[in-house]
């Protein structure tokens, strides 16, 4: 046997650290080649580390949460007389190198906890033994192939040079190579509309079906835990729940992702808060029970003390870094950069909710989701074709700005761990459901951070839509280097001003203006005032006011 150092590699372009987040395996574990073993969360993604060798853990090197260098001995591995030759440095660089392809291509969501990485490790184990040949697969693929009980090495892959993707997976498991389980994607709320309010969680539904567990593993009265086998969090959330002491097996919720529970920081912290305030009516009903002259045991003591503690508790303090600094940055960089002035106006698209109202099954029997979106770029990309000062970039450097020629819009996506923003390329050349299942699948990979870096470059003019968690009016920042960016305001009916024919009873010369309930969007459009004008900016609005108020033009785009 031989002792093998593995150095945290480059996992993702020019990327100096990284924050070791989660270990997925302990000393004494057995691994195979391309197992993951870590989570590791760089400023653009959370990204799974593969062993490079078949072998033992022997030591972990890292604690989790630390800021690791990128060059630096994370884990140590013993392996046998078999493993590859050439030196240790050799095989790091070749690891290093395959990591960076893998990270580059997919960053996998991190909803694993230890429970379900053992688990898959036993699942794995108890599969067929993998192929003899290299498999090339993203840690997302390799995730699903354990979940579902498939050999990774038996399945066909379709992507470029034989890559296994996901939908691969699933295939083969649909096909009998191994346990398919049903599975959900996360929730979507329409774009521009309100969610309902059930999807709201208050102070109330969460405390009225919140549950906990005692330290003896038990939930105080008043209580309920809801005690699932297996729940999906990411690994900042089950640190919270950590430091709270709280299973997240335990935390009541309603949302699923990919068929399993899944729970987020608000609700670790709801259900925390919960069983906390539980334990400090018990402790007072027992004081109060006491008889009078009786003194409190130490117990007691230390439970009120306890108790007088939370009530006076410390702020908390979050880790400003990874991904969020990088949005905090970039939002500075912005806003500080580009004079921003934000443009405000409405659109009345009783129209366009009627279009999408029928052509929305038609969509569905062709697997698309149609939400408002997709007639929102192609309004878009038609005004920006004829107000090319709002597809554009100054470069500051060289006193020029350039007129882009290609339409790559972003979508702004919130996520768990902050904003991200993929991008759909070339919107003038797709039709209405292409850029409908474009934009549903990058929404989908981005909230499970699985986009890759490619992604989420190259834009030319970014939508944002506040109006899905309620919103109506915003100033939104720019994407900088970009010049403009338009936020959408929740879709609802709203008072307007519309000619209606009341047979010539108001007025004898036609139609009359009356004040009527309306489906309303509205729209902020900010602009970098150094290259685009006010009245530019409320032309472009027009345009697009037009298209969506009539969305039969959009068919001559």
């Amino acid at each position: 046997m031989a002792t093998k150092e593995f150095k945290l590699p480059d996992v993702g372009e020019g990327v100096a650290e990284g924050e070791l987040v989660n270990w997925l395996v302990s000393p004494g574990d057995t691994v195979t080649e391309d197992q993951p073993v870590a989570e590791v969360e760089t400023d653009k993604a959370l990204v799974e580390v593969p062993s490079p060798y078949d072998g033992t853990v022997k030591e972990l090197l890292a604690e989790e949460g630390e800021m690791v260098p990128v060059g630096d001995v994370i884990i140590t591995f013993e392996v046998g007389e078999e493993a590859p030759e050439g030196g240790s440095e050799e095989a790091e660089a070749g690891t290093e190198a395959e990591a960076e392809a893998e990270s580059e291509s997919e960053a996998a969501p991190a909803e694993e906890s230890a429970e379900s990485a053992e688990s898959a490790e036993s699942a794995e184990s108890a599969a067929p033994a993998p192929g003899s040949g290299r498999v090339f697969a993203p840690p997302s693929a390799r995730r699903l192939a354990r979940e579902l009980g498939v050999d990774i090495g038996a399945v066909q892959g379709s992507g470029q040079s034989g890559r296994i993707t996901e939908a691969d997976v699933r295939e083969h498991a649909e096909s009998g190579g191994g346990e398919a389980s049903e599975s959900a994607g996360p929730k979507d709320v329409e774009v521009g509309t309100r969610p309902s309010a059930t999807t709201k969680r208050g102070e109330e539904s969460a405390s009225a079906a919140a549950g906990g567990a005692e330290e003896g593993g038990a939930a105080p009265s008043g209580v309920e835990a809801a005690g699932r086998d297996r729940t999906l969090a990411a690994p900042a959330t089950r640190r919270v729940a950590e430091e709270e002491g709280v299973d997240v097996d335990d935390v009541p919720t309603d949302e699923l992702r990919e068929g399993e529970a899944f729970v987020d920081e608000a609700q670790v912290r709801q259900y925390a808060d919960a069983v906390k305030r539980a334990k400090a009516a018990e402790a007072e009903a027992a004081t109060e029970a006491e008889p009078s002259g009786a003194e409190p045991s130490a117990a007691e003591s230390g439970a009120e003390s306890g108790a007088a503690a939370e009530s006076g508790a410390e702020p908390e303090t979050i880790p400003y870094r990874g991904v969020r600094r990088t949005i905090g940055e970039q939002m500075q960089q912005s806003k500080y950069t580009a004079p921003h002035v934000t443009h405000h106006d409405t659109a009345t698209i009783d129209d366009l909710v009627e279009t999408r109202t029928e052509l929305k099954e038609r969509a569905a029997e062709r697997d698309v989701k149609l939400t408002y979106l997709p007639f929102v770029l192609k309004a878009v990309v038609a005004a920006l074709k004829e107000h090319r000062h709002l597809n554009s970039e100054l470069r500051e450097d060289d006193d020029e700005i350039v007129l882009k020629s290609e339409y790559n819009v972003g979508i702004a996506v919130a996520t768990d761990a902050g904003l991200m923003v993929p991008v759909v390329d070339d919107v003038d050349q797709k039709g209405l459901l292409e850029i409908a299942a474009e934009v549903n699948d990058l929404a989908s990979r981005a909230r499970d951070r699985s986009l890759s870096r490619e992604e989420m470059q190259g834009g030319t003019f970014t939508v944002t839509n506040f109006g899905a968690v309620g919103g109506e009016y915003a100033t939104p920042i720019i994407n900088y280097p970009e010049t403009a960016i338009l936020g959408l305001g929740a879709i609802e009916k709203r008072p307007a001003v519309k000619e209606v024919d009341d047979g010539g009873f108001m007025d004898d010369d036609g139609p009359s203006e009356q004040v009527v309930p309306a489906h309303t969007l509205p729209l902020s459009l900010s602009i970098d005032h150094r290259v685009v004008d006010g009245a530019d900016a409320a032309r472009f609005t027009n345009r697009v006011i037009e298209l969506l108020e009539n969305p039969q033009l959009l068919l001559l785009e």
